[in-house]
């Protein structure tokens, strides 16, 4: 309860900051999509708010039940469960990918800026089967504010 009142609070100042405030804000993945971290109910959840202009596919195509393959990805909710540990560590979670429709377990930790705060801060996430040893991680970007902009004119 006390973390999710922490990311809410974070959330909230998330637009004035230049960097979103733990792992709550807008994170940009490689690809260039956009995704939001944010309370829902209890818990930490991960939304698609803006596709990659490079992606392949705008329906979540590769979804293991047929019937969700014509949903739109673009605010699709694609991790759920997560606890916040601190407003920079969360866990416990699952995320799923779009990509190939598969859901893996997952953590993610934000991390400051490197040394002169060049790069900005960074989302670690990391995406498993069974134990954390045996996944995959993913470094994320903060979003810039007028990248949305621009795709919200062009949609």
């Amino acid at each position: 309860m006390n973390g999710t009142l922490a990311c809410l609070a974070l959330a909230a100042l998330a637009p004035l900051a230049a960097r979103p405030a733990g792992v709550c804000g807008g994170w940009q993945d490689p690809t260039g999509s956009v995704i939001r971290i944010g309370p829902c109910s209890n818990q930490i959840c991960l939304w698609l708010i803006r596709l990659s202009p490079s992606a392949t596919a705008t329906t979540d195509m590769h979804n293991p039940d047929p019937g969700l393959r014509h949903r739109a990805l673009c605010g699709l909710k694609i991790g759920s469960g997560f606890a916040l540990r601190d407003p920079a560590h969360a866990s416990g979670g699952t995320l799923y990918d779009p990509k190939t429709g598969k859901t893996y377990r997952g953590s993610m930790s934000a991390v400051g800026a490197s040394a002169g705060g060049a790069q900005g801060e960074k989302l670690e996430l990391r995406g498993y089967f069974g134990i954390p040893l045996f996944g995959v991680s993913e470094t994320w970007g903060t979003h810039s504010p007028s990248l949305l902009k621009s795709s919200r004119r062009r949609e």
